[in-house]
């Protein structure tokens, strides 16, 4: 079976190319799949897409017309994909459901520690050979509140980083996570996390109830001097909000590995371009944030596994056999003899 796979970095490349051989032959392209660039895989039984693919109503109808029978996300999150539509087409669509939490969780506290001890504007000066400290004090988080939102596999990953920092640990979750309680983690209410955190990290997926979890009234419930780290979904975090609070010199810092406009941004050269999103436009301007482009995953030990799960994913398609990865299932008619 031939597959086109969408949106592949060149890091990437090599490591698709030798996970599908001698599998199946795949055709892999550094363009996103969108509406103008779903016509590529007219004749593609498989198609592969990354995160920011657009997988709404009209490219779904686009890929379904054109012979597409499976869809394999190289990612965990699937909030660009409608899996109604999906569902009404025929389509399987399949996600990697799992990869290295610690991929995540380490670069979380990355751009935790590069905005606390002011990394990025040391760094660009002492290019310019300019060595003074001015502006660059920092603080001591050895001692200090963190407040984990979502504590899964990642945030579990993250707050025993924050335990060997030695740092008071609160939680926030729909359940606990006994391995979190057992570091020390208290669960309390957003309202109290918000309000005593010095550092506060997302870990939480895309969902209806999270949209924009951190608003207005989250983000002025927060302490003048937090320091917010969101290395989950940029739709987490109502960003119109967060630019007005640091207009207002709130926040000792902010790094945001994701943006909630980021489709059509992150992954591609913008360089030569006028970027019309003045709302990000203002945001990479302020010297206490750091963004940087949903890099948080991109280790070569969790791209590994996803391309690793990706292949077994196509593989269970062509075996009729469904896994916790499949989002939406192929009718059971149509499945093999071995398909449950």
């Amino acid at each position: 079976m031939d597959i086109l796979a969408f949106g592949v970095q060149a890091d990437e490349k090599p490591l698709i190319e030798k996970g599908f051989h001698g599998h199946h032959d795949v055709r892999c392209l550094d363009v996103f799949l969108t509406e103008d660039t779903a016509p590529i895989a007219i004749g593609y039984e498989a198609v592969s897409t990354s995160v920011n693919a657009d997988l709404g109503a009209r490219v779904l109808q686009t890929l379904a017309a054109g012979g597409t029978k499976l869809i394999a996300q190289r990612s965990t999150g699937f909030n660009n994909i409608d899996l109604d539509v999906a569902a009404r087409l025929g389509l399987t669509v399949a996600r990697v459901s799992y990869y290295s939490p610690y991929s995540v969780a380490e670069f979380a506290w990355t751009l935790a520690t590069a905005v606390n001890r002011r990394i990025v504007r040391a760094s660009n000066r002492t290019r310019d050979f300019d060595f003074r400290l001015d502006g660059l004090m920092g603080r001591d988080l050895h001692g200090r509140t963190v407040g984990v939102l979502g504590t899964g596999k990642i945030g579990e990953a993250f707050t025993r980083i924050a335990h060997g920092f030695g740092m008071h640990l609160l939680g926030w979750d729909v359940a606990e996570n006994p391995a979190c309680a057992g570091l020390g983690m208290e669960y309390v209410d957003k309202e109290r996390l918000f309000a005593e955190s010095d550092l506060i990290s997302l870990h939480v997926p895309l969902l209806p109830a999270t949209r924009r979890l951190i608003d207005a009234a989250a983000l002025k419930a927060m302490k003048d001097d937090a320091i917010l780290v969101n290395t989950s979904r940029g739709g987490l975090v109502d960003t119109e909000a967060l630019v007005r609070e640091l207009r207002a010199g709130r926040f000792a810092g902010v790094g945001l590995d994701v943006y909630e406009a980021e489709a059509g941004l992150f992954f591609l050269d913008k360089s030569l371009e006028v970027v019309e999103d003045d709302t990000l436009a203002r945001l990479v301007t302020f010297p206490n944030v750091v963004v940087t482009s949903h890099q948080a995953y991109y280790t070569v030990d969790a791209v590994g596994q996803i391309v690793a799960t990706t292949v077994q994913n196509v593989l269970d398609y062509v075996a009729g056999r469904r896994s916790e990865n499949v989002l939406v299932p192929r009718e059971p008619t149509s499945w093999g003899v071995s398909g449950k």
